[in-house]
């Protein structure tokens, strides 16, 4: 049986693969899980919230194509332990995972001379050490298998400086390079390794940035194509990047954010010194 996927085509091009998605409960990592699954992939979705990351699966679940699954696994990325046993349950429709998809993520607003180091680390441990665990446990299980393709959620922050977000870009510029060597060591695998830097996207993470009217007008007053951005938007380029359209790309960090990119990073100083302070801002 045959269905339609985002790209137009009448087959499943993912048909028979696993796939891990982290931050799989909503959001962006959800999006990208409903684009693997449309092109038949068997999707597990992680999340570190019981509730909230069975309960995507549920909804997921009821529009599987033939052959597709949808499975479920608590997952802190911060954990290795816990990235394993992920794994181990999205080998479980299929014998093995051949595609990853990075999107747990957190982020904090503080000046760097203002920044608790407990704060730091666990910043660091998520995005960017958690990346790392998905990266080394499903590249093996995509090596064994022969090949696959991994794709590691990002930011425009990751490229752009973002004053009073300094962790928040550190760990994503981060990642942008764990993603180069990564894919460099892995394509005589066969396994391909992107990110894709989303710009300001209507999330749970970005409510700050969205909600207030003043930070989302300087992120819009950047952007070429002046809107938010959904996590559709990203979601669609996730599934072409694990797709066979995507065979020759590898190593790439990929913008999608309306074009921010090509101007500046946001201007937050009215926000940092509510929050913190004219003598901490200046």
């Amino acid at each position: 049986m045959t269905t339609s996927n985002l790209y137009g085509s009448s087959d499943l091009p993912l048909l028979g693969q696993g796939a891990l998605v982290t931050g799989g409960g909503s959001g962006i990592g959800l999006a990208s899980a409903r684009a693997l699954l449309s092109m038949g992939a068997s999707v597990t979705l992680a999340g570190r919230t019981p509730e909230r990351v069975e309960g995507a699966a549920t909804e997921l679940g009821a529009h599987a194509p033939a052959g597709a699954t949808v499975r479920w696994a608590v997952c802190d990325t911060a954990d290795e332990d816990q990235v394993a046993a992920a794994t181990a349950v999205a080998a479980e429709a299929t014998g093995s995972v051949q595609l990853a998809v990075a999107a747990a993520g957190t982020g904090n607003f503080t000046p760097v001379i203002a920044t608790d180091l407990a704060a730091w680390n666990q910043l660091l441990a998520t995005n960017l050490t958690g990346t790392m665990l998905v990266f080394k446990h499903v590249g093996a299980s995509a090596v064994a298998a022969g090949g696959g393709a991994m794709v590691a959620i990002s930011s425009i922050a990751g490229y752009a400086s973002h004053r009073w977000m300094s962790a928040y870009c550190v760990s994503k510029a981060g990642v942008d390079m764990l993603v180069r060597t990564a894919a460099d060591e892995l394509g005589r695998h066969g396994v391909r390794v992107n990110s894709v830097r989303p710009g300001v996207v209507d999330t749970e993470l970005a409510a700050m940035l969205v909600n207030d009217p003043g930070i989302n007008g300087d992120y819009l007053d950047q952007m070429p194509i002046r809107r938010v951005g959904r996590p559709e938007d990203v979601g669609a380029l996730v599934g072409f990047l694990c797709s066979p359209a995507a065979s020759w790309i590898t190593g790439e960090n990929i913008h999608v954010d309306g074009g921010h990119h090509l101007r500046r990073g946001p201007d937050l100083d009215e926000a940092a010194r509510a929050f913190f302070g004219d003598e901490v801002v200046g």
